[in-house]
This record gives C-alpha cells, sequence and structure tokens, in this order.
C-alpha cells in the first residue's frame, strides 16, 4: 500500500487529507471513518456497484461502530445532475442528516463528483469520503476536491470545490470493471504523462500491455504515480488560481465539448479526453508550438490502449456547434477560447485567445 499525503493549508483549518492506494483496502474505510469521529454514514453508490464493493463498504463501517445507510445513484453521465442532487438532498433531509453526518461516496467519477457536490451544499458542508472504483476516479477525479454537475449547455458548469477527509484507492476494484470503463480511465493516465512527467509517459509505452492486461504490479504503479502527480499539483493550485492546476485539463475543453454535443453517455469520459487530447496536441502543432512528432507519438500510445482518437466517434459534429460549447467553458475568458496545450511531452501551457478559425480547422482535420 502507498499512502500520499496532500498538503492543504492557507485558511483556519488544515484540509489535507491522505490517499490510500492498493489492493485489499475497501474493508480499511470504516475504521479510517470511525479514527476521524464519525459515528453515522450515508453511502451515496453507483448502483452498478451497490451489492458489492459499497456492501463491502457499508459492512466495513458498521463493523467500525458507524450506523450506515446507502442511497444509490442509477449509473451513467445522466445521473450527474441538479435533479439526481435535488433527489439526494430530499433523501438526506429525509434521514434527517446533520453536520456531524459523513457521506462516503462509493462508484466512479459520476458518483464521486455527485456526492462530492452534495456533501459541500447539504447543511453548508458535510464530511466526505472518496472510495473511487473506477480507474478514471482513482487517477483523477476523486483527488483535488472538485465537485460537479452537468448542465445541457456543458458539462461540470455548476460545482463546488470541496476536500474529502480521505480518498481509499483500492485496485482490487478495477478486476470488477468492464474492458470499456477501464480503457476509458488510462487516457488520464496518459494525460498525467503528456502535461507533467515524461519519464512516466515513456513508462507507459513500455507498460502498455501491461496496463491492458491489467497486471497487477503495473496498475498499481500507474494508479500510485498519477495520483502522487494529482496531489502535487493540488497542493500547489488548489482552487486553480495560478493557472497551474489548468494543466489537469489537458484535452478537456476540447472532450467535453464532444461529450455535450454527443449526448451524455455516447462517449465516456476518458474516451473523449482521448479524443480531446489528440485535437488538443494538433492544435498545437498547427500553431507551430509542438512537432508533429509528438502527436504522432502521443496518438501511438493512445491507440495502443485501445483509446480513440479519431472524433468520428462522437459522431458527425458540425465544428461551429462544438466551438459554441468550447465558448461556454469554465476556462474561456470573456468568451475567448483558451487551451492547455503542449510544447513538448511532459510539459504544456494555458494559452489564451486562440483564433476560432484555427480551432475550426482542428476540429475538421482527421
Amino acid at each position: 500500500m502507498a499512502t500520499i499525503r496532500v498538503q492543504l493549508h492557507g485558511d483556519a483549518t488544515d484540509r489535507s487529507y491522505e490517499i490510500a492506494c492498493g489492493g485489499g483496502l475497501i474493508d480499511s474505510v470504516g475504521g479510517r471513518v470511525a479514527a476521524t469521529g464519525g459515528r453515522r454514514a450515508v453511502v451515496i453508490a453507483d448502483a452498478a456497484v451497490a451489492g458489492s464493493h459499497a456492501a463491502r463498504v457499508a459492512g466495513s463501517l458498521a463493523a467500525a461502530g458507524v450506523a450506515t445507510i446507502t442511497l444509490e445513484v442509477p449509473s451513467g453521465e445522466s445521473s450527474k445532475s441538479v435533479a439526481s442532487a435535488a433527489r439526494l438532498w430530499a433523501g438526506l433531509a429525509d434521514l434527517a442528516v446533520d453536520r456531524s453526518t459523513h457521506i462516503v461516496a462509493v462508484g466512479g467519477g459520476v458518483v464521486g463528483d455527485l456526492a462530492g457536490f452534495v456533501a459541500a451544499t447539504f447543511a453548508r458542508g458535510l464530511p466526505l469520503w472518496h472510495v473511487p472504483t473506477t480507474l478514471v476516479a482513482q487517477v483523477d477525479s476523486a483527488i483535488g476536491g472538485k465537485t460537479g454537475l452537468n448542465l445541457e449547455a456543458g458539462k461540470n458548469l455548476v460545482g463546488a470545490f470541496w476536500q474529502p477527509r480521505g480518498v481509499v484507492a483500492d485496485i482490487d476494484t478495477l478486476a470488477t470493471l468492464p474492458d470499456r470503463e477501464y480503457i476509458s480511465g488510462l487516457a488520464e493516465v496518459v494525460k498525467y504523462g503528456m502535461i507533467l512527467d515524461a519519464s512516466f509517459f515513456v513508462w507507459l509505452e513500455e507498460h502498455a500491455g501491461d496496463l491492458l492486461a491489467r497486471e497487477p504490479r503495473a496498475v498499481g504503479s500507474a494508479v500510485e504515480r498519477s495520483a502522487r502527480l494529482k496531489a502535487q499539483v493540488v497542493e500547489q493550485d488548489e482552487r486553480e488560481i495560478t493557472g497551474l492546476r489548468a494543466a489537469l485539463n489537458y484535452g478537456h475543453t476540447f472532450g467535453h465539448a464532444y461529450e455535450t454535443a454527443a449526448g451524455y453517455g455516447r462517449l465516456l469520459h476518458g474516451e473523449a479526453v482521448a479524443i480531446g487530447m489528440a485535437r488538443a496536441a494538433r492544435l498545437a502543432a498547427l500553431l507551430g508550438r509542438l512537432d508533429t512528432a509528438v502527436v504522432a507519438r502521443q496518438d501511438t500510445l493512445l491507440a495502443n490502449l485501445r483509446l480513440p482518437i479519431d472524433p468520428a466517434a462522437a459522431g458527425a459534429i458540425a465544428p461551429a456547434t462544438l466551438i459554441a460549447i468550447m465558448g461556454r467553458d469554465k476556462k474561456s475568458l470573456h468568451g475567448r477560447l483558451r487551451f492547455v496545450l503542449p510544447d513538448a511531452i511532459g510539459h504544456v501551457e494555458l494559452v489564451d485567445g486562440i483564433d476560432p478559425a484555427a480551432v475550426e480547422r482542428v476540429l475538421s482535420a482527421p
């Protein structure tokens, strides 16, 4: 097991917490919650894992003396909605939940973002724990305190920063993921190599086969290294003020636009991010910021991991539609398009004021 500490200070309270990564950790959740004074918990679980991983978490909580009830959330991106949040708020009110009740999110990024937002807003803030059971959640969305809901106008347009009390990433849970879900998560892993760590990118190139085979040592290494990189960024730019944390959105401006335009559910998040990274690299090359050899190298790694790079996977979408969605992205500034673009493997920058004509050209290219 690896323990990664996220050091967060800067106000009257210490909001630091630990990320536990490794196998056989899910039964430790109850002891961890109880050790922080938790005596009552509501498990918010993806319906797909309610009878398996979430049931084990609930059992662990009960064994540690924490009174527990479970609320299920339907699987899929459509659950990251205001309607879903309202149903959970009503459920918590019916349970007479107070600010001493801990919320334990069990599932992937959808449940983590939804449960995190509910925890941030109900009773003006409830203690939150993440037990991510998908790869994308273990390496990215469960870490850093971002929560969010989707609107028809775009992804994650409603949200709040709300740091958890802890994250328990049990890599054994990844064995139950369908291939498509698991592979989707590898896009976020590739992202870390592209934006922060060239040596990690090389490691991914060398271990692509092991990762596809879900070889435990390779998976554990990828999760731990990704989590460490995410934690380092969050520590330095918790609320995305300096621009450093914006690097984590590499591929996401394009990706979120494809997700929104295609209809939530057609593309998995990681699939959209993979397509988005391919588009972002092409835009960087078009602007003279990146060698085309790097574009090809990224394409090859994504393809070797069986991730899509062709926008056709999202369906036939007019570039004007995508550009309009990108104009509403949280990273846009006064309507001007901004993108996280690489200039080398391991380094990216947030680039402002990009000509929409250049973006349209990239969207229309193969």
